[in-house]
């Protein structure tokens, strides 16, 4: 069984620093290490510099993307809470929002600099899924995107102020965080092995593809059984839409 030990880590005099701020830390730096790592040894084409500063620009753009994708799924209560628009500590921060403002981003990037776009792309994937597999655990600590109802031996105790209106009563429900944590683990070594099969003569694009693949049927796995989508169309949330397309 999991139980969340709360949103707050610690507090510095009236400052709380929040454990999904540090999870997201984390994530990033883990992210770069990953690319670094690989990058020497399958990129060395790739000049550290244009790392670094890839690096500062999908974190900015990526970050501002995924929480306006958040925010603009859920518009009206932001309309009515403004001032929340800024407190991503709260959490509401979209993987997908992100994918699509680092897509963009990296594209200017590399296009300014007349470098390889799907060759850039293949190497960041790596640190993308990297911190995907550490970024989802700060839903754990927020008690939020969580799944249905559950007995099973792993499951979640979510307080009773953050649970959906229709499942009040119930205590214990599926830790969909970590389902798609563990899938992602299992998405990066696919990617890693489509990237040492394809050896010297590999393609550039092949591995970034793969992952919006692998990574779209974990999304509309996990999205079938979470309980807390902020749109849905036709009965089916936005997220398994937009893994679709």
């Amino acid at each position: 069984m999991f139980t969340s030990p709360g949103s707050i880590a610690f507090s510095i005099g009236s400052v709380d620093i929040h454990f999904y701020g540090i999870i997201m830390s984390l994530s990033m730096l883990s992210a770069l290490f990953a690319v670094f790592f690989l990058r020497k040894k399958f990129f060395p084409d790739i000049e550290e510099e244009h790392i670094y500063n890839l690096a500062f620009v999908l974190i900015i753009f990526g970050l501002l993307s995924a929480r306006l994708y958040y925010v603009l799924l859920d518009k009206e209560y932001f309309l009515y809470n403004p001032f929340d628009i800024i407190a991503i500590w709260k959490g509401g921060i979209s993987i997908q929002g992100a994918i699509i403002g680092g897509i963009v981003a990296g594209f200017f990037y590399t296009k300014k600099h007349n470098i390889n776009f799907f060759r850039c792309a293949d190497l960041i994937t790596f640190g993308l899924i990297t911190g995907q597999i550490i970024g989802r655990w700060g839903n754990f600590f927020n008690s939020e995107a969580f799944g249905l109802p559950t007995n099973l031996p792993w499951k979640l105790f979510i307080p009773y102020y953050m649970r959906p209106e229709q499942f009040k009563d119930i205590e214990f429900f599926h830790p969909t965080f970590l389902y798609e944590s563990l899938l992602n683990i299992l998405v990066l070594a696919i990617l890693f092995i489509i990237l040492k099969k394809q050896g010297e003569s590999r393609k550039n694009g092949v591995v970034f593809c793969s992952y919006l693949i692998l990574y779209s049927i974990v999304r509309i796995f996990v999205e079938a059984i979470r309980t807390d989508s902020v749109l849905n169309i036709g009965g089916i949330h936005i997220a398994q839409i937009a893994s679709v397309i």
